[in-house]
């Protein structure tokens, strides 16, 4: 089923503000909360569907490139599916997005997620990694996968990513019994308030390590490395910044992981050049063949193509050849190969040839007549208005 427009599904217009978006997001994250909504699978959906808007929307970046190419662009650049097609959790939302609520203990008051009480303990978040791929036209022109063996922080496999060693290292914090978070109430002139913030103790977790892990001597994560395999959309372009959902570097304690950012760049083609969808070829004719015609080979992006050349063709003529430039990365159509014609004027003559100009010069028909002199100075005058 087709997604529904980020900007649709927060009910706002594409020039709110930050501010805006967040407060939407809020509104619908309460409405469609699960703890509000048991057993009602569409209003979870509704809920993820929101949560994957306002991770795009919220994000200056990614918001950017939605804009500029709508779902396409983000194919594994934003979202909760990236590449890989794996949804997040309700946790990985929570843990991702639940500050915007006031606090760790749950949405506008209702109970964290899976029916917790209250308690939304703390996850990390690992930080993004970023690396740079360079295309040809042919990759760009078909969609490719490539595969990056990535140096980064990886779940240590000796404690499971939970930091402690042993069954027995890890215990509830005594401090939030749990929760995470602490409450004090204090007298104020305005009567008895009460505020709630991160448990000191443990951070926010819930849980303390009384045994750390000999192998990451708690912290759950290891430098490692892993091989990862990107999906390339085709269209993209210079510049263009993709990224993986979950590919990062693990976060502390099975917290949740960062993002792989994918930045894009072009390599130049020896006979073509890009501008946005279409592709451009500068085609050198000889006199002879603009004067009667004939029939040339141009390049495409994986073959050649034989294009007839019209007796008389001019200078400056453009020939269009339909769906042989690049497709749109929002999947609308494909761009087209523009050949661009000039006529080649040697610069040396031997005595035979110089002859056969000086005679064909004498013609009427070698000369141009006022028609096409206009036809020059309004080219001419268009280059510069």
């Amino acid at each position: 089923m087709a997604k529904r427009d980020y900007y649709e599904v927060l009910g706002v217009e594409k020039t709110a503000s930050v501010e805006e978006i967040k407060n939407a997001y809020r509104k619908k994250a309460i409405q469609y909360h699960p703890d509000k909504n048991p057993g009602d699978k569409e209003a979870e959906e509704k809920f993820k569907e929101a949560a994957e808007a306002y991770e795009v929307l919220s994000n200056a970046d990614k918001r950017a490139r939605y804009d500029q190419f709508g779902h396409a662009g983000m194919e594994g650049a934003g979202g909760f599916g990236g590449f890989s097609g794996q949804g997040m959790s309700m946790d990985d939302i929570f843990s991702m997005f639940g500050d915007i609520f006031g606090g760790r203990g749950g949405f506008g008051g209702f109970g964290g997620f899976g029916g917790g009480g209250g308690q939304s303990q703390r996850r990390y978040r690992g930080s993004d990694l970023r690396v740079k791929v360079k295309l040809n036209l042919k990759e760009i022109a078909e969609g490719t996968t490539k595969k990056f063996k990535l140096k980064k922080y990886v779940p240590c496999s000796h404690c499971h990513g939970g930091g402690a060693e042993g069954t027995g290292g890890m215990e509830t914090c005594p401090t939030c019994k749990g929760s995470g978070t602490v409450i004090r109430t204090q007298q104020s002139i305005f009567g008895m308030m009460q505020t709630q913030s991160v448990c000191p103790q443990c951070n926010g977790e819930g849980k303390i390590i009384r045994n750390k892990c000999k192998e990451c001597n708690g912290e759950g994560v290891v430098y490692g490395e892993e091989v990862v395999e990107v999906k390339i959309p085709a269209g993209v372009a210079e510049g263009m910044q993709l990224s993986m959902s979950g590919k990062g570097n693990a976060g502390r304690h099975n917290g949740v992981s960062g993002d792989l950012l994918i930045q894009v760049e072009e390599e130049d083609h020896p006979d073509l050049i890009r501008q946005e969808d279409d592709l451009i070829y500068n085609l050198l004719l000889s006199f002879p063949t603009a004067a009667l015609g004939g029939t040339v080979e141009i390049p495409t992006i994986d073959s050649k193509v034989k294009v007839k050349i019209e007796p008389g063709t001019q200078p400056g003529k453009v020939l269009r050849l339909r769906g042989k430039g690049l497709p749109s990365v929002n999947g609308y159509g494909r761009g087209d190969l523009l050949v661009n014609v000039s006529v080649y004027v040697p610069e040396t003559l031997s005595k035979e040839e110089k002859h056969t100009l000086e005679k064909m010069d004498t013609s009427e028909n070698f000369r141009p007549n006022m028609s096409v002199k206009e036809k020059i100075f309004k080219k001419f005058r268009n280059l510069f208005d």
